[in-house]
């Protein structure tokens, strides 16, 4: 099972395994890759834009989880097809997810929906702006990776909050993760 593979890859983390189980991923893949939706792949789901593999929301669940036993309030910048967010509201008591492109907002709006997540807050805009109006934020999980991490992020941060973004160092990416210690 993709759990199991996700073990055997180092995924160790009860609760991020239990929600990966949880989320039917094959209603946030596009009917073509149906067939595919539990490998642990990255699959295109329209724009050059692909579902990220099981294994990186594992690790950002992980990341994400590390040193606390639940989450409160989540952001997530580059809802895609909503596989994440909904990942992530298995693991958090609030999820709002920003998507930049605006047919892959609605999809993630109709996969969210069709497959029973009503609870995500999905926002369609520019993710690095976050959503101060939702602020402050337990953890930031960013998908796709930039040059720099997004200050307007930061700010919204509680201290003791997390990002987790990738970042491009030497032609490949690098997942940071950046813990907000004061108000400062």
């Amino acid at each position: 099972t993709l759990v199991d593979g996700l073990k055997r890859q180092g995924i160790q983390n009860t609760q991020v395994l239990q929600a990966l189980a949880k989320v039917p991923r094959h209603q946030f893949v596009d009917e073509a890759f149906a067939s595919r939706a539990y490998e642990d792949a990255a699959l295109p789901i329209g724009h050059q834009q692909t579902i990220s593999r099981p294994f990186t929301v594992a690790r950002f669940g992980e990341y994400a989880l590390e040193g606390r036993s639940a989450l409160g309030n989540v952001l997530e910048v580059g809802a895609g097809c909503g596989y994440q967010a909904a990942v992530f509201s298995e693991l958090a008591q609030h999820v709002v997810s920003i998507e930049r492109i605006e047919a892959l907002y609605h999809k993630a709006e109709r996969n969210l929906n069709a497959a029973g997540y009503r609870q995500v807050v999905l926002r369609y805009g520019d993710g690095l702006l976050g959503a101060p109006d939702q602020a402050p934020f337990d953890v930031i999980v960013v998908a796709a990776a930039g040059l720099e991490i997004p200050q307007a992020l930061l700010t919204q941060l509680k201290v003791g909050g997390r990002l987790i973004v990738p970042v491009e160092a030497q032609s490949k990416q690098v997942l940071v993760t950046v813990d907000r210690l004061s108000s400062d």
